[in-house]
This record gives C-alpha cells, sequence and structure tokens, in this order.
C-alpha cells in the first residue's frame, strides 16, 4: 500500500486544495494531510481549526487522515514511513520553490520522493490569501471553498472585525 503526505498552511481549505487531495488518491492508496501551524505567516485560523474544516470537507473518505505536524515536512514522513510527498503546482514560480524544496528533501532523506500534481485548470489562480481577501470585502467565496469554510470564514472575518 503506497502512503503519500500532502502538507500545507490551508489557512483555510480551499478547493483546490481538496482537488489535489482527490488528484492525489489517484497516485497513493492512502494520504495523510499534514497541517503546519504557521504562525509567522500570520494565519486567520487555530490551527485546531484548520484541521477540523479539512475533516469535515473530505468527508467520508477512509482514505484520508488530515494531522497536523511541526517541524520538517521530510522528518515527519519519514517517522510515518510514509515514501511520498506530494506537491501542488500552479505556476512556474511555484515549480522553482517547490524544485529546491523537493531537492533539499531528497538530500535529507534519498528514501523520500516528491511527486508534483497541478490541480485542475479552474482552481489554478486560487490560494488561501486570496480566498480571505475576497471574503474581507465582500465578496463571494463560495466558487473557491466548501460550504463548511466559507461560515467558518464568515464568522472568523466578523470576530476579527470586533476587535
Amino acid at each position: 500500500m503506497k502512503s503519500g503526505v500532502f502538507a500545507g498552511t490551508f489557512d483555510p481549505v480551499t478547493n483546490g486544495h481538496l482537488d489535489l487531495i482527490h488528484r492525489a488518491l489517484g497516485v497513493v492508496d492512502r494520504l495523510v494531510v499534514a497541517v503546519a501551524p504557521r504562525p509567522e505567516k500570520g494565519v486567520l485560523f487555530a490551527l485546531e481549526d484548520r484541521v477540523a474544516m479539512i475533516k469535515e470537507a473530505v468527508g467520508a473518505e477512509s482514505r484520508v487522515t488530515v494531522e497536523p505536524f511541526q517541524g520538517l515536512l521530510v522528518e515527519h514522513a519519514k517517522a510515518r514511513q510514509i515514501p511520498i510527498i506530494i506537491r501542488g503546482v500552479r505556476f512556474v514560480s511555484d515549480f522553482e520553490y517547490e524544485f529546491q524544496m523537493a531537492l533539499m528533501n531528497r538530500r535529507l532523506d534519498p528514501t523520500i520522493e516528491t511527486i508534483f500534481l497541478m490541480p485542475s485548470e479552474q482552481y489554478t489562480y486560487v490560494n488561501s490569501t486570496l480566498v480571505k481577501e475576497i471574503a474581507r470585502h465582500g465578496g463571494d467565496v463560495n466558487p473557491f471553498v466548501p460550504p463548511n469554510v466559507r461560515e467558518r470564514l464568515d464568522k472568523a472575518l466578523r470576530k476579527a472585525a470586533a476587535r
């Protein structure tokens, strides 16, 4: 059984992330979605909330596990005996960064491979930062996030505005 890990901040999870999760399941039998804390990115959602949103969005897909992680992704994968890291690539600029990361991970552990997946064209331009910006300005984020995320996003932005 081939296992893979797909990591990110997922602040919040988008339909683009979910598309990559489903694409990854075409390559691996079991997928761990690893959620990074990344406080330096100024996340809107707590780590536990991001994990919960992904679990809700993935639903009953038994081949997906969602968990928080800290530290190096390659070490997280090695500790769980996961030989494949899945990375999403949308643009050439993504590839340059991801290529460097994949080579560094290979240097840290040559037994772990990185597989690059491209999202569907409809999600190529979607990212969490843009989704939050659209929501902050009252725009419609329904095409970009699952319903459970939209509800939490509205609530989190109202709470942040009240401070």
